[in-house]
């Protein structure tokens, strides 16, 4: 079976990996646009300490999480252990006794149904300082040992290069959808024409551009995170936890000093590739009012990602009724790095001719605003 995938991020990436596992010709094309999520995106994962309630959203997210491992083993045994996973734990932290009564029960009642999120812990001020030594004094928390942290960028490195040893070839330029009679045939490169059984479209935020000419209209809209990177100099911050205040925003670490503070949730913002002032402003902000022993850290960099964002929480996964040979992936948001590899895995199953371990029913790409009602805007943090 022969396969093209337009779209390298972690979603094209994963689906290339396991199409390649299973045996396919695969071809991937992607444009390498600045402001790709994937190379942006802080890569958090924690579904058990969200506070949103879509069963929808809440079953992928958690089977993401849950996926992690198995997919790592599988990298390993090709021989890409570079991957930036690592479980840390993920502290959400309050000031409020009462907070965080309701952040620990909520966690607690998914513990119950997710063994794979570890052990939770209610943990005092001097606790979680212990843990995150920039934190707040007053800051209480509750501990969940199963949260980890990833890096976008290397992991989609890792599973590109796992996917070209088992014979997928990457492009890297603008793909073009052919479609006859219609069935979406392939794709036109700079330099060849690629025929294909199926081709998968995982490019983002780009995607409806791409789709429109086959009279697809996908709802999905660029939405700039902007996503502040920093160093402690001389402070080891490998093993520090993911930190999730009572907001949209979040602060987690990686090796060599690095801490990423972030992020700004800008819909409306187009494909504005910049860095502005008040995004700045409210990343460092919300940060230090959080943890004010950032405030000495470098400054090293501020990053821009274009979330795909969809109708809803839920991801866009899924065939397109009336237009054979084409499979969609998309809409996955702020959860993208949790989500993503899964769902590549699924796209990859959906193409084989599988029935994908998870229903897809409630992924549909055309779907309606509204068709996941209920859905809580922020987690519970």
């Amino acid at each position: 079976m022969r396969v093209a995938i337009i779209g390298a991020g972690v979603l094209g990436a994963s689906t290339a990996f396991h199409l390649a596992l299973a045996g396919a010709g695969v071809v991937v094309a992607d444009q390498a646009h600045a402001g790709r999520a994937t190379a942006a995106g802080a890569g958090i994962i924690s579904p058990w300490s969200s506070g949103r309630v879509d069963p929808g959203w809440r079953r992928i997210a958690e089977a993401g999480a849950r996926y992690y491992p198995t997919l790592i083993e599988q990298l390993a045994e090709a021989g890409e252990v570079e991957t930036g996973y690592r479980r840390v734990g993920a502290l959400s932290v309050a000031a409020d006794h009462t907070e965080l009564d309701q952040i620990e029960r909520a966690v607690r009642a998914r513990q119950a149904e997710a063994p794979e999120a570890g052990e939770v812990a209610r943990l005092s001020p001097a606790e979680a300082r212990a843990l995150f030594p920039p934190l707040r004094q007053d800051l209480g928390g509750v501990h969940v040992s199963g949260g980890a942290r990833v890096d976008g960028r290397l992991l989609a490195a890792a599973l590109r290069r796992a996917a070209e040893r088992r014979g997928a070839r990457f492009h890297t330029g603008p793909a073009e959808l052919l479609a006859r009679d219609g069935r979406v045939t392939g794709i036109r490169l700079a330099s060849e024409v690629i025929e294909a059984d199926c081709v998968v479209v995982a490019a983002g935020a780009w995607a409806p551009e791409m789709l429109k000419p086959l009279g697809v209209s996908l709802a999905v809209v660029p939405q700039r995170g902007q996503i502040t990177h920093l160093r402690l100099e001389g402070v080891d911050t490998g093993a520090w936890p993911v930190v999730l205040p009572r907001s949209s925003h979040y602060l987690l670490a990686f090796g060599g000093s690095r801490v990423v503070v972030g992020a700004t949730r800008e819909t409306g913002s187009g494909f504005d590739y910049r860095v502005t002032a008040a995004g700045q402003a409210e990343v460092l902000n919300e940060a230090l009012a959080i943890a004010p022993g950032l405030g000495p850290a470098t400054l090293v960099e501020t990053r821009i990602g274009f979330r795909p964002v969809g109708p809803d929480l839920r991801p866009m996964l899924g065939r397109i009724a009336g237009l054979d040979g084409l499979v969609i992936g998309n809409g996955l948001g702020p959860s993208g790095l949790t989500i993503g590899p899964l769902a590549g895995r699924l796209l990859a199953q959906l193409v084989l001719g599988e029935a994908p371990e998870l229903d897809l029913a409630a992924y549909d790409p055309l779907r309606l605003p509204g068709d996941a009602a209920g859905d809580g805007a922020e987690p519970v943090r």
